[in-house]
């Protein structure tokens, strides 16, 4: 039997946020394991198996030299976009040949790099767009010209004077290009609002939390109205509970509904599904029409939302195959609350103790211990593009390389282009 290549790789992903701060591509960091020689080619084609025809663009990038040239090498016109780092970029010339080769065949690249060192016009040619870090001090000038609200002129006269401008000239000629490692909330806000980028790779979290911390916490107007008309529409109670699961404040406050004692149920309800079919449809919907007044509008948080949903989703399939159907509910509320901190503004184990959940989320979270410690560690791990602590988790947990590969594509690939209103 031959060998899949996913079982000589590591991968992780990225989401790639676009101006309406929806998911706009996933960005795929491809490791090949120490002692390994991967088939890219091999990759490439598992990767046409199992990406679906409605899910994001994916965006390949290569964390070796290595991996990068077998894929220039191999990939054909109409593969994933492969990222080329600007650094290799200019101490390999055959690094180059191998780009000009590729665009030649029509393979979609992107230059990967600090906006200072981007390529010259000839080079710049073979790129369909470009992955941007931006220079701290010119990141502040953008950031702080729309904080202060300046007129157009005026950004425009010290967007000129700041570091680095002259350089991103040739950019232009590209276009749509995309940003990363932005930790400032203001700065994502300029990117994409203000100089119309491509997308935002990753998503500044701890600043957006920052800037809405004075904000109460409200479900999502858009979860509400979904779940409104699949009641309407007599949808499936698998579809209710997938729609009331596509927002953690929405589900956090349906269990503390489902909870009170204003309903007086006999006993605690532990699960979405549970209190669905507790609470019934007509009560359900005069809930949510008592939620939408005060519910949450703002754009800029609907990347955390929808991360944290994509993080529930990989858990629930990465717990053991063959576990029930009620335990792989319980993993995806598990990962689903594992977040409220951020969202709520407090200590997330005061806020899991208003709800009656059972001890395996509660450790699972808090103390970080029980069954489903290492599914929450392991789905945050591949967030990101560092191999060692995916590697370190698959050793200790006796995960197969090509097993957790495939989870993690299967739960990339059925995402949906602009999640998350196409999640029903």
């Amino acid at each position: 039997m031959v060998q899949s290549v996913l079982s000589s790789l590591t991968l992780g992903y990225r989401p790639l946020w676009g101006r309406a701060r929806r998911l706009a591509g996933i960005q795929l960091y491809v490791h090949e394991d120490p002692g390994a020689s991967a088939d890219m080619a091999h990759l490439l084609r598992s990767l046409d198996e199992i990406w679906s025809s409605q899910a994001p663009p994916l965006l390949i990038s290569p964390q070796s030299r290595q991996v990068l040239c077998s894929l220039l090498e191999t990939a054909p016109r109409g593969s994933p976009w492969i990222e080329v780092r600007g650094d290799w970029l200019q101490q390999d010339e055959g690094i180059y040949a191998l780009v000009q080769k590729a665009h030649a065949r029509g393979l979609m690249m992107v230059w990967g790099g600090a906006l200072a060192d981007v390529p010259d016009a000839d080079m710049a040619r073979c790129f369909a767009s470009s992955l941007l870090s931006l220079p701290s001090e010119g990141a502040a000038g953008m950031a702080n010209t729309v904080r202060a609200g300046a007129p157009d002129r005026a950004a425009e006269k010290e967007k000129e004077s700041a570091p680095g401008f002259f350089a991103a000239q040739p950019l232009q000629l590209l276009g749509g290009q995309m940003y990363e490692g932005l930790q400032s909330l203001e700065l994502a806000r300029a990117c994409l609002d203000a100089h119309e980028a491509g997308a935002i790779a990753g998503w500044p979290v701890a600043d957006t939390m920052q800037a809405y911390r004075l904000q109460q916490p409200q479900p999502s107007r858009d979860a509400l109205f979904r779940l409104m008309k699949a009641i309407d529409k007599e949808q499936p109670l698998d579809v209710m509970e997938q729609i009331l699961g596509s927002d953690p404040v929405l589900a956090y406050r349906f269990m503390l509904y489902t909870n009170s004692a204003a309903l007086g149920l006999r006993r605690g309800v532990d699960s979405l599904r549970r209190g669905l079919v507790m609470l019934g449809l007509g009560t359900l919907e005069r809930w949510l029409a008592d939620q939408l007044p005060h519910a949450c509008t703002e754009q800029d948080l609907i990347p955390l939302r929808t991360q944290i949903v994509m993080r529930a989703r990989l858990a629930e399939l990465l717990i053991e195959a063959g576990i029930s159907l009620e335990l792989q509910r319980e993993v995806y509320l598990c990962s689903l609350f594992s977040q409220l901190d951020l969202l709520l503004h407090e200590p997330v184990a005061n806020i899991l103790r208003r709800t009656p959940l059972n001890e395996r989320i509660f450790d699972g979270i808090v103390s970080r211990s029980g069954p489903y410690a290492a599914v929450l560690q392991m789905s945050q791990a591949l967030e990101g593009a560092d191999a060692a602590p995916i590697r370190h988790l698959r050793e200790q947990e006796q995960w197969q390389a090509e097993d957790l590969n495939r989870l993690l594509l299967r739960m990339l690939s059925e995402l949906k282009l602009g999640m998350p209103q196409s999640a029903s």
